[in-house]
């Protein structure tokens, strides 16, 4: 493994290992869940770890400049103590690296405000194959010279080249945040709930997640963590974060008042303190660490149409029946993304034969993505044609190829193998 401190390092690392035609492997945090940052064979492993320097920030624009090895919750405590927000929050913040999120363009629990990293990232300094550093590190809010190449760098996993520096816009911190966790007595009244939601809430809502019965009782066992409300099929936590706590603090109250008026919600909490809202998001953001505990994990992350998300849930409780400890079904239901768990009690040829392909035709047949944002990695490389028309996957080999024409970054990672 090699650590370099600088892009110029990782310049000379990499013009070397392309004279040579060795593979390497960039690592940042090592947090995903596809096997993007995990090597296959015999490749040299380059890590961002020590590339963790903050270069600038501005406090009238918001715009941090900082290496790729930044971690993430150590960037948000950075800017919330110059009153702004990472745009990007996730369960892995505390080891995963920024330059890691964006080659991954990773998603996270907050994209119905602040949208994805390919809107934030302003800029990017990305080390080639060949040892070229391209120094797109603008600060520019709007530049509309030519092809936007950071786009090219955002989601490709390292498979075009090594992110060493992040220009991100970072949004003013809240003034005013409000944490609800809902009970609902069926899905129905979930897509019910958020359409009143987005119209009560608007301007002012940050976070819409949900998660079924399946996903509580796995975090009431395995974590011993409290449900604050009483048992329902379906869970939910609102968010709101804005600029006056008597106006926002209003407008919630309103909306519950009609949720739970109208029978869409059974029952309610919400937090008064941050360390309540902490622990109505723990049930939220630990259910991962909970599914661990229980077994094999089998993890999907799909986009689909909103009001077909649970439906492969269902779908597939029935398809697997006792094959399967448990099936659970949660995540981002403003952005239209499962996270789609099946846990087993060890792993099993025969269980995955019946998730895959399966899962993927599923999705697609709904034309949706077999990947919201997670990535594809080495896991689910050979499963894009479920997303993207071959041509699409032509046009991303060629691209490979004119970045990458000795195969060296990142191999047999997020492109299909070839025929």
């Amino acid at each position: 493994m090699l650590k370099p401190r600088s892009s110029e390092e990782v310049s000379r690392i990499l013009r070397h290992c392309h004279e040579r035609n060795l593979a390497v492997n960039p690592q940042g945090g090592n947090t995903g869940l596809v096997g993007g940052s995990v090597p296959v064979f015999d490749e040299i492993i380059l890590s961002t770890a020590l590339m963790n320097q903050v270069t600038s920030f501005d406090r009238v624009s918001g715009i941090l400049v900082c290496q790729a090895g930044c971690v993430l919750e150590e960037l948000s405590q950075y800017v919330q103590e110059r009153d702004f927000v990472m745009p990007l929050d996730l369960g892995a913040k505390g080891s995963c690296h920024i330059g890691g999120n964006v080659a991954t363009n990773a998603g996270g629990l907050r994209f119905l405000r602040y949208g994805s990293l390919r809107g934030t990232v302003l800029g990017l300094e990305v080390v080639l194959a060949d040892g070229t550093i391209l120094d797109c590190l603008t600060s520019l809010r709007k530049d509309n010279t030519g092809y936007d190449l950071k786009q090219l760098f955002i989601g490709s996993e390292g498979t075009l080249g090594v992110i060493t520096a992040v220009s991100i816009l970072c949004p003013p911190r809240p003034k005013a945040v409000n944490v609800a966790f809902l009970g609902c007595p069926g899905f129905a009244e979930v897509l019910q709930t958020f359409s009143t939601c987005k119209g009560m809430l608007g301007e002012i809502l940050s976070a819409f997640e949900f998660m079924d019965a399946g996903c509580m009782q796995l975090v009431q066992q395995h974590l011993r963590l409290d449900n604050p409300v009483q048992e329902s099929p379906f869970y939910l936590l609102v968010e709101t974060s804005g600029s006056s706590t008597e106006h926002d603090t209003e407008k919630l109250s309103c909306f519950l008042e009609q949720v739970l008026g109208s029978g869409l919600v059974t029952d309610g909490t919400v937090a008064t303190d941050e360390s309540k809202a902490q622990a109505l998001w723990a049930l939220r953001e630990r259910i991962t660490e909970a599914l661990s505990r229980d077994g094999y994990v089998y993890k999907y992350d799909l986009s689909l149409p909103v009001e077909q998300l649970y439906d492969l849930v269902a779908d597939l409780r029935a398809r697997l029946s006792s094959r399967a400890r448990h099936v659970v079904g949660y995540g981002h239901l403003g952005d239209g993304n499962l996270h789609l768990n099946v846990t087993a009690e060890a792993f099993s040829a025969v269980l995955l034969d019946a998730l895959e392909p399966y899962v993927y035709a599923w999705t697609a047949g709904r034309r949706g993505s077999i990947s919201a944002e997670h990535g594809l990695g080495f896991r689910k490389r050979d499963a894009l044609g479920h997303s993207k028309p071959p041509a699409a996957v032509q046009l991303m080999w060629q691209v490979k190829a004119l970045l990458d024409p000795r195969g060296i970054l990142n191999p047999y990672k997020t492109l299909p193998a070839r025929a």
